[in-house]
């Protein structure tokens, strides 16, 4: 299956919602038909993001707010005092009930206000309808095939033979494949998080009744746990103390050892948003009535705002798609909800994408009346986690991106606090660790993070001529296209888009053109 783009090219001049500047953002962005994993790894390793099924790329040395791609390395990850606060918060209102007030200070004042384009809803929308390429159909399929025919089997181009195997990738995206299998983060009862290695430092009888819980979990395939896995602490990258004294990992903040009568029960739920798994269809609309509450109360969104239809557009439409390698993490890349369930009810709801290098994280939405729980925090500390758990399997995956760092904005500033963290140079697209670029930033909000003048980006495009289009039903190189354009205008809008997603993802995808 092969990347189909939609290039719509520069929009400048329109509402930013960090600085609420009324002309101040500049971005490029393309509409994304389907796009694989890979190829939206490579893309935001060149500081590209989606909203939905838009991708964009804001012009750094252009916009008001400059948006630099951070990630956070969560294998040499160390929680700081403040993460702690949270994650004992959290464990004391799980065991006892209890509320602590006042807020942690690297805790955004609006905890994510992430970047699902804040202000562009209805520039997205505007260019939704401007869609030329409204379904990829079954007779676009034909033709693709006809031409491999013609052509002969070349490996490279069996791949976007593949191209389309649905009628519509809409219609597709309400298919209900059946969901693959699910980790379910749950908060341990007594030692279920604990590393058996460890020594004994539980009661014999506490280990029986594990043994015989996961038995019973075991023997239960329909139960309330049908299609989730327990996540384990992961035993082999993190092991066991020697010393009591040494400090704490993150697993053991997060799974330490609740009494048997907790006043409350966690469990954190990884389900397929696109395709639709069968576990996301029958949530969906708790989670909407979660997100729409979220939206009024903490982004003071008038009621009519919140749309079923915003919400499926923004935070459910996914370009991913899935991918099941032997290799990869057991629940698959792509696009998920990560839903938090507190004694049975959605409280919040990370949207995330796992990718072959990454978890990249999306959007965070949660109940405003479970604010003291500084679930902002909490969340972004289980993404962590979560992303070292899938690396014991899937060892390249080993960053969590968090999205932009905007130095200018105050409230998107706490991203900065997860380290270690690199900031990713907008020139060079090279990772740079985040102390180094703050001195710069706080001279200027534009900045080349990289200190070699004579490092260039690696990946550009080189040869505009080997980029994939995809015209009137054909795939062809761009060399072979550009004799049939009269447009002047046309080579300027192609070799920008080339410039912006590099030689590699410009060959691999294909640039649809009418």
């Amino acid at each position: 299956m092969a990347s189909v783009v939609e290039y719509k090219g520069l929009k400048a001049g329109y509402h930013c919602g960090y600085c609420d500047a009324e002309e101040g953002k500049a971005s490029c962005g393309m509409w994304a038909h389907s796009m694989t994993v890979q190829d939206y790894q490579d893309l935001i390793d060149r500081g590209w993001r989606r909203s939905g099924k838009y991708v964009y790329k804001p012009v750094m040395n252009q916009t008001c707010c400059p948006q630099y791609t951070i990630r956070c390395r969560p294998l040499q990850f160390q929680p700081s005092k403040s993460h702690k606060k949270v994650l004992k918060k959290m464990l004391k209102f799980l065991a006892k009930g209890e509320i602590s007030q006042g807020h942690c200070e690297d805790e955004p004042m609006e905890p994510t206000v992430e970047d699902a384009v804040a202000g562009d809803f209805a520039l997205i929308n505007k260019l939704d309808i401007q869609c030329d390429l409204k379904t990829l159909s079954d007779d676009l399929k034909e033709s693709l095939e006809s031409e491999e025919k013609k052509k002969g089997k070349s490996s490279k181009k069996e791949e976007s033979n593949e191209l389309i195997q649905s009628r519509e990738i809409e219609k597709k995206l309400g298919s209900g494949e059946p969901s693959h299998s699910v980790k379910v983060h749950a908060v341990p009862k007594p030692g279920q998080g604990a590393d058996l290695s460890k020594p004994p430092c539980r009661k014999a009888k506490e280990i029986r009744k594990e043994r015989k819980r996961l038995k019973l979990m075991q023997q239960n395939p329909d139960g309330e746990l049908e299609g989730f896995q327990v996540q384990r602490e992961p035993p082999s990258l993190f092991p066991a103390k020697a010393k009591s004294n040494q400090p704490k990992s993150l697993e053991d903040l997060i799974f330490e050892s609740l009494p048997e009568n907790t006043s409350h029960k966690l469990e954190v739920r990884v389900v397929r948003s696109s395709p639709p798994s069968s576990q996301f269809k029958a949530t969906f609309q708790e989670s909407y009535q979660v997100y729409k509450r979220y939206q009024m109360v903490i982004h003071k969104d008038p009621p009519d705002k919140p749309t079923v239809s915003q919400f499926t557009r923004f935070l459910c439409n996914s370009p991913l798609e899935a991918e099941n390698p032997p290799s990869g993490p057991d629940c698959g890349y792509g696009s998920f909800h990560q839903q938090y369930w507190l004694d049975g009810k959605i409280v919040a709801v990370g949207v995330i994408d796992i990718l072959p290098y990454c978890v990249s994280s999306v959007y965070l939405y949660y109940d405003p009346d479970y604010s003291f729980l500084s679930l902002g925090v909490y969340s972004a500390l289980r993404e962590i986690a979560f992303t070292r758990q899938l690396h014991e399997k899937t060892s390249q995956l080993s960053y969590y991106y968090m999205g932009f760092y905007i130095h200018s904005c105050p409230k998107m500033k706490y991203k900065g606090q997860y380290r270690p963290s690199d900031l990713l140079c907008p020139e060079t697209y090279v990772w740079v660790p985040i102390e180094q670029c703050l001195p710069s930033l706080e001279n200027s909000k534009y900045c080349r993070f990289n200190q070699d003048p004579e490092a260039v980006d690696e990946g550009r495009s080189k040869e505009p001529d080997r980029l994939q289009v995809l015209y009137k039903k054909a795939i062809m190189p761009y060399g072979v296209y550009k004799k049939q354009q009269k447009d002047p205008s046309e080579e300027a809008t192609v070799l920008q888009y080339a410039r912006l997603v590099g030689q590699t993802c410009s060959e691999r995808m294909l640039l649809f053109r009418n």
